[in-house]
């Protein structure tokens, strides 16, 4: 045993990711003593600008939003009560099929050896014990989710450190409800074409093969307030409508399909940390 801090490391694509997937992990386990480092591999400049304003949009600047989002980040990370932050600052890509995802400069445009190598380093340094961050598709298919899935795998090669690795995931159960709670909150969505809507249906996973089911309900206000400190993005966050106690009681629950381990700890688990203390 050594005096070193148990450690999570979450790798997300952009400024706001790290309160919607992974928010009340990460406040959990900073409540618990556990060194919380968050690397955010974007600068997140195809975000709506001030008024909601969209990218390509008279007025949109890309370095400006940027900057508002770095800002709107470090809230959200005091709010989570974030060790260690850290950003690779790579331009945002934007949607699947924008034409930001051929920019040179972008995250998706990155060779994925450069972001894991940058990656690995903070690996080293950290050493962390838990690492989170989204499947091959990024979760729905963005290609900076897709990226940041790429280079941590990467990053994990380079490196001789053999932490707990998970990806984050929603029960298909928790899937099927969302389009009830959305019609209740009066979100109309168009109905999806066929391949749409067959995309829809891959997200998530069944019930029976998620691994890991880590409650958070009692830090469901601190994932609702980390939301809302990326206020500039407010349009396209849903979950801010629902008010923190009915977020709360919706959004209790955060689910990982645990993807490498050496522990030999049972699942399913209800702790990323099992068999590590």
């Amino acid at each position: 045993m050594t005096d070193r801090p148990l450690t999570l490391m979450a790798v997300h694509a952009h400024p706001d990711d790290e309160a919607t997937g992974t928010g009340g992990v990460l406040a959990r386990y900073a409540a618990e003593g556990i060194r919380t480092v968050l690397v955010t591999c974007t600068d997140g400049g195809c975000g709506d600008g001030p008024g909601g304003v969209k990218p390509g949009d008279p007025g949109h600047d890309p370095a400006a939003v940027a900057l508002m989002r770095r800002q709107e980040l470090q809230a959200s990370c005091d709010v989570l009560k974030i060790s260690d932050l850290e950003m690779l600052d790579y331009a945002d890509s934007g949607m699947a099929g924008w034409p930001s995802n051929d920019a040179p400069g972008s995250f998706w445009q990155t060779p994925v050896q450069e972001g894991a190598a940058r990656l690995a380093e903070l690996m080293r340094h950290y050493r962390p014990d838990v690492v989170v961050t989204y499947d091959e598709n990024g979760f729905y298919g963005h290609p900076d989710h897709i990226q940041a899935h790429r280079i941590t795998m990467a990053a994990l090669e380079m490196t001789t450190l053999s932490p707990k690795v998970y990806w984050t995931t929603m029960p298909r159960s928790m899937m099927q409800r969302f389009g009830e709670i959305m019609s209740e909150f009066g979100e109309d969505m168009p109905e999806p074409d066929p391949a749409e809507a067959a995309a829809l249906a891959e997200i998530g996973l069944p019930d029976d093969e998620i691994t890991t089911w880590v409650d958070t309900t009692a830090f469901s206000g601190q994932k609702f307030d980390a939301l809302a400190a990326h206020a500039s993005q407010g349009e396209n966050i849903f979950f801010l409508r629902m008010g923190k106690e009915r977020f709360g009681e919706l959004m209790g629950m955060e689910t990982f399909l645990r993807v490498q381990d050496t522990t030999g700890a049972a699942t399913p688990e209800n702790d990323l940390f099992a068999g590590l203390r």
